[in-house]
């Protein structure tokens, strides 16, 4: 079961999607929670997108790029964060993670519809989410990674 900030803020998302021209994705503990697995605290909700969708948010809302400090181990070529919703949105586009010396691309090659109220959300699918979890290595997105399987 959502919580009622992340409700809020995933149907802020779908509809500030309503007209990308590119796929997208919810990444990370909002992704899991989608697929009905444990996230642990959701501190923002994670969104891939193309360059253009987010060129094209950025005419539309009010963003800012303001990556967190404390995520040097993620990348991307564009970004954007939305603070309007109750929970934080970072827009990214071209997102890379970084193993050991170089930059390796997350691109999910799913996509999973997931409706909620009138709306629709995309994500990975669960096997493939598991997976980018289990790359990202960190403790909290391995308890993640483990939910899935439970589920």
């Amino acid at each position: 079961m959502l919580q009622p900030k992340t409700s809020s803020a995933l149907l802020s998302v779908a509809d500030a999607m309503r007209n990308a021209e590119d796929p997208w994705w919810i990444i990370g503990s909002a992704a899991v929670a989608l697929h009905r697995g444990d996230p642990g605290s959701i501190a923002d909700i994670d969104v891939m997108t193309s360059k253009r969708d987010l060129e094209a948010l950025y005419k539309s809302l009010p963003l800012t790029n303001t990556p967190e400090a404390g995520k040097a181990m993620f990348r991307s070529e564009l970004f954007g964060r939305w603070s309007e919703p109750e929970l934080d949105v970072e827009f990214m586009a071209g997102l890379k993670l970084r193993v050991g010396d170089e930059w390796q691309p997350i691109e999910p090659k799913t996509r999973m519809a997931i409706p909620l109220d009138k709306h629709t959300l995309y994500a990975p699918e669960k096997a493939e989410l598991v997976n980018i979890l289990l790359r990202f290595g960190r403790e909290k997105d391995r308890q993640r990674a483990a939910s899935l399987g439970e589920v």
